[in-house]
């Protein structure tokens, strides 16, 4: 091997991994990818979002007596039933809700909780309990053991430069592509070509690496062909994360068999002066998925696709000094699609009278919403996944 290809490998983000290639495998696992090409659509609201002033408890006077300034008043909420409204920033997605498309959870989280961004988002990425450190994740154990024998890099992908914790399995791990253009022009530069055509296998297994970039080319060539066969025409907001969803939306009209799709939105540690800047970022979060949803249902494809969207934690109850909000604990999660049995709000309130160490308590575990997802949306076995049984509920 020639000191520039041996430099290249030792140096670049190809072989540190930071552009993460996808892993493959032969096959390790028994379950066969599920026939009926039900999709899953993550939507990660990093920093912490304030789920209280997202989905509000209107009606408990306690919520504007613990808020103090932070209570939204009346003319910026939207009411969804006798006792919650949701944040007018949401607005766009309130048609969605009226359709029965929309659930809403309360109270999600998991014991003992955690109040660091990165510990806390490790945990809801892995799935572990919070005194637990895995390596896996919960989307990458699913592709370990859902995806026997299918040597599709792109059975899950993330449209960002990196890949996160959640789709990092033993085996396979899913695909970052934030461009597929240039993500395609990329494996066709002329020195990555010369590496794949001359790869071999060698006693320090480089031969392995050299079958990544192989199929990593040979995935963003199929990519590419698939995504040229699409022209979505559907208005999307000009924000980076409308453009997250725009992709994810072409993929699936494209046909491409991709089972789960991991978008991110950041910015929601609001510490300081939240009441806009958590509108703004709420506005930015509902007109992308509702124009997703839109499009989605105009080409006859939402009836596959289950939307949800989760934060590593809450906020605390009651504001600090800075007209903002510290980290808390519990928090709401979404989950939207024609799929759903139940509307609305799927389970209760928060209790604002009993709170813990100035914190909502969790009233069901966010693994039991993984658990429900895997078993009943995915049609695999969530406890071989998760480790454990969670309880599972009958929202689809």
């Amino acid at each position: 091997m020639s000191m520039n290809r041996r430099r290249f490998l030792q140096q670049t983000a190809l072989a540190s991994g930071t552009l993460l290639i996808p892993e493959f495998l032969n096959a390790l696992g028994t379950m066969p990818v599920a026939k009926d090409g039900r999709k899953l659509i993550i939507v990660q609201l990093s920093g912490g979002n304030d789920g209280l002033n997202t989905i509000v408890p209107a009606k408990n006077s306690l919520y504007n007596d613990l808020r103090g300034k932070l209570a939204l008043p009346k003319d910026q909420l939207i009411r969804l039933d006798e006792s919650m409204a949701m944040n007018s920033a949401m607005q766009s997605l309130k048609p969605l809700y009226d359709q029965g498309f929309f659930g809403i959870l309360n109270t999600v989280g998991y014991p003992n909780p955690d109040r660091s961004h990165f510990r806390s988002m490790d945990i809801w990425h892995t799935a572990s309990d919070a005194h637990e450190y895995l390596q896996t994740g919960w989307l990458g154990r699913f592709l370990d053991s859902a995806c026997a024998g299918c040597e599709l890099p792109y059975q899950a992908i993330e449209t960002d430069s990196a890949i996160s914790l959640a789709l990092k399995g033993a085996q396979r791990k899913g695909l970052a592509v934030q461009d597929v253009k240039r993500f395609y022009e990329l494996t066709n530069e002329p020195f990555f070509n010369e590496l794949v055509k001359n790869g071999q296998v060698t006693t320090d297994n480089r031969g392995y690496l050299y079958k990544t970039l192989a199929d990593t080319q040979s995935s963003a060539g199929f990519l590419f062909e698939k995504n040229k066969t699409i022209t979505n025409t559907a208005e999307y907001p000009d924000t980076a994360f409308g453009k997250q969803l725009k992709n994810v939306a072409t993929f699936i009209r494209s046909g491409l068999p991709t089972r789960i799709y991991y978008t991110s939105l950041g910015g929601f540690d609001t510490h300081v002066n939240q009441i806009p800047q958590h509108a703004r970022l709420l506005k930015i979060y509902s007109d992308a998925v509702a124009a997703l949803m839109n499009d989605l249902q105009k080409a006859g494809m939402a009836d596959d696709v289950l939307v949800m969207t989760f934060s590593e934690f809450g906020r605390r109850v009651a504001p600090n000094a800075s007209q903002g909000t510290d980290h808390g604990a519990a928090n709401t999660l979404f989950l939207m699609g024609k799929g759903l049995k139940q509307k609305g709000m799927l389970n209760a309130a928060p209790d604002l009278a009993a709170l813990e160490d100035g914190d909502l308590k969790h009233t069901i575990d966010f693994r039991e919403v993984y658990a429900t997802v895997l078993q009943n949306w995915m049609q695999v076995d969530a406890a071989a996944i998760l480790g454990k049984k969670y309880a599972l509920k009958t929202w689809f």
